[in-house]
């Protein structure tokens, strides 16, 4: 039985099918795997029943049920280890002789339809129950010790998270706070900052619409300049044109004097007589050479009339007083033939 505890062991309470109220405990031990085989021990607490399973048993089973094997032992461990987890998945029956001497154990999944069995095993009586029944009480302790102490471990470990929990709610509560603080400086630093902005996009508004207005008002006061200019101008052409067409029509009704100079020049020649000063007077002129003397001086602008005072000073004449002087004192070709 030492060898027994070496190996891995569990112990669960059921109850058979034909026997609902009895109540049977099963213990099964294996080592390292159930498919390598495994142990039974089964008692109502007075009697005691023993048996192992081999691994080629659990094969047989299995190609019998034509079933996987590793699937056939995982149901093995859900019937047999699980316990009370899997209830009302699998049944159990128990069958004993009126010596109970052997015991016929079997185990089986519910179906929906029905059941099949999983596999079962002759259980042979043991001589000293009393021995078996207080290992069992035995491993019981044991493994409630076990729990025991895991228990006060996971206590222990749950009052420090729960330690650990109540200081980071604080940290957490003083978090929120310092953030809410946090968040309402910015909010009035933001308010501020905003409203110092909308000032400003106000006052570059105001100035943007006061350029755009003057720019409006100075091309309107260029357009306007640039129209009376242009009228001006254009007033000014008209002048200066009625001004030389009036000076071309004068001169024109003039004959030069280089033409009647060569007029003179052309005549027979004269015998050197001087005219005698009597007989020296100036026919009248023609009434058109004395109407386009005036009608010259009277369009004749003022500036382009000579001064005056500049004639004393500089005691010349300009080219046009002089040839209009040259013209008025020189004689007509008909003097020359009076004097002759």
């Amino acid at each position: 039985m030492e060898g027994d505890w070496e190996m891995e062991k569990t112990l669960n309470r059921i109850h058979p099918v034909s026997d609902p109220e009895a109540v049977y405990f099963l213990q099964v031990s294996w080592e390292k795997d159930l498919g390598t085989g495994f142990g039974i021990i089964l008692t109502d607490g007075e009697c005691v029943w023993t048996g192992t399973v081999s691994e080629a048993e659990i094969s047989r089973e299995a190609s019998d049920m034509e079933m996987n094997r590793e699937k056939y032992v995982e149901e093995l461990k859900k019937a047999l280890i699980l316990g009370e987890e899997s209830a009302g998945k699998y049944n159990f029956a128990i069958s004993r002789d009126e010596e109970n001497a052997v015991c016929h154990f079997s185990y089986e999944r519910n179906l929906k339809d029905g059941s099949f069995m999983l596999g079962s095993l002759k259980l042979q009586k043991v001589s000293s129950p009393a021995e078996v029944v207080r290992e069992l009480i035995g491993y019981c302790l044991d493994c409630l010790g076990r729990l025991q102490v895991k228990n006060e471990h996971l206590q222990k470990e749950n009052e420090r998270l729960f330690s650990d929990w109540s200081d980071v709610e604080k940290r957490l509560e003083k978090c929120i706070e310092a953030k809410e603080d946090l968040e309402a400086d910015l909010y009035n630093r933001f308010i501020l900052v905003l409203n110092e902005k909308k000032a400003k996009i106000r006052n570059l508004q105001k100035l943007l619409n006061e350029a755009k207005q003057y720019a409006a008002d100075t091309e309107c006061t260029r357009e306007s300049v640039a129209t009376t200019q242009m009228a001006t101008g254009q007033e000014n052409d008209y002048d200066g044109s009625t001004e030389e067409e009036s000076e071309n029509l004068t001169w024109s009704s003039l004959p030069s004097a280089p033409e009647r100079n060569d007029s003179i020049l052309g005549s027979p020649d004269v015998i050197n007589t001087t005219p005698r000063r009597k007989r020296r007077q100036r026919p009248v002129k023609p009434a058109g050479t004395g109407a386009k003397m005036a009608t010259y001086e009277t369009e004749m602008p003022a500036k382009e009339k000579p001064d005056p005072a500049s004639q004393k000073t500089s005691g010349k004449h300009s080219p046009d007083v002089m040839s209009l002087e040259t013209l008025e004192n020189t004689c007509e070709p008909e003097d020359l033939f009076d004097d002759i």
